[in-house]
């Protein structure tokens, strides 16, 4: 049987195991979750990077980054990332791809129509974003954080806006010094412990879904900040593609847990408080990059 006992000043309840029944664990939460705690995520915002060695794919968050992900998809339509090339892969950081040619104005690949920068979307207002499942625990980066439709976010309500964060599989636009600089046409993937600090300095687009061992284990670049210095150890992109554009039968099935969910809070509470029989001390917090948000096949 499992009890309400509290709720935290954020307004979010978590679940206690009541004294008769064992502690909740990740795995139990996850075999007690209902067909309703799981979204199959909607191929308009899914992006399949193809690779050599298989397929990344992509959530988009439209919420967050309007114009960056209107862009991203037109790109994609467009094919400009076809026949482009992963040119970075920094230990502990980011594995990031876009043009090789980029900086030659001359042998740069066209855009088109299509805007090459746009305005940076760091953040946006609180009023106007969807649900917020806030952690019960601190964070240094942020008054409070904790999870809308999915995605890690930040948000601090004495300016009034809410942001995402930089974890571990999250999708950033790649830019120079000026704010405006970026526009999706270089993408990164953050592979290592969270760069938080790049929080609301990047306009983050999405995240990966499933695939990140394809880039995770790439070899690291020579270079400084692990750029390639060898055209030949660039990685082929060989295409990127929105999931609605692709034939039903060759996409990827996919469930991702909701996080507005009291399956979710309790998922939280069970990886804040350990209770498997491996741990001798169940530490009692999380931080925002240290709750996992699951995904599995679709049944």
């Amino acid at each position: 049987m499992i009890r309400l006992v509290s709720c935290i000043a954020l307004a979010i309840c978590f679940p206690a195991a009541a004294s008769d029944t064992p502690p909740p664990t990740m795995a139990s939460v996850l075999e007690a979750a209902t067909a309703a705690d799981w979204r199959k995520p909607d191929p308009d915002n899914t992006l399949y990077l193809e690779l050599a060695s298989g397929r990344v794919v992509i959530e988009l968050a439209p919420d967050f980054a309007p114009r960056h992900v209107a862009n991203l998809k037109a790109l994609a339509r467009a094919k400009y990332f076809d026949s482009l090339a992963i040119v970075r892969v920094q230990e502990n950081y980011v594995v990031q791809w876009a043009d090789p040619n980029a900086g030659d104005i001359d042998k740069r690949k066209s855009t088109g129509e299509l805007p090459r920068t746009l305005p940076a979307e760091f953040a946006r207002e609180i009023k106007a974003a969807p649900g917020f499942t806030a952690l019960p625990d601190g964070d240094v980066y942020a008054p409070e954080v904790g999870f809308m439709l999915g995605f890690p976010a930040a948000r601090d309500p004495k300016i009034g806006k809410t942001w995402l964060a930089h974890c571990y599989g999250m999708v950033g636009a790649g830019r120079d010094n000026a704010a405006d600089s970026g526009g999706g046409t270089e993408l990164y993937v953050v592979i290592g412990h969270a760069p938080r600090h790049l929080d609301r300095n990047v306009t983050l687009v999405g995240r990966v879904l499933a695939g990140m061992q394809r880039l995770t284990t790439l070899p690291r670049g020579s270079g400084a900040m692990g750029f390639h210095e060898q055209p030949e150890d660039n990685v082929a992109i060989r295409a990127i593609r929105l999931a609605a554009d692709v034939p039903v039968a060759e996409r990827s099935a996919l469930e991702v847990l909701r996080t507005d969910t009291a399956t979710f809070a309790q998922l939280i509470q069970a990886r804040r408080t350990r209770s498997e029989a491996w741990f001798i001390e169940p530490t009692g917090k999380i931080e925002l990059c240290n709750v996992p948000l699951p995904v599995r096949g679709a049944p």
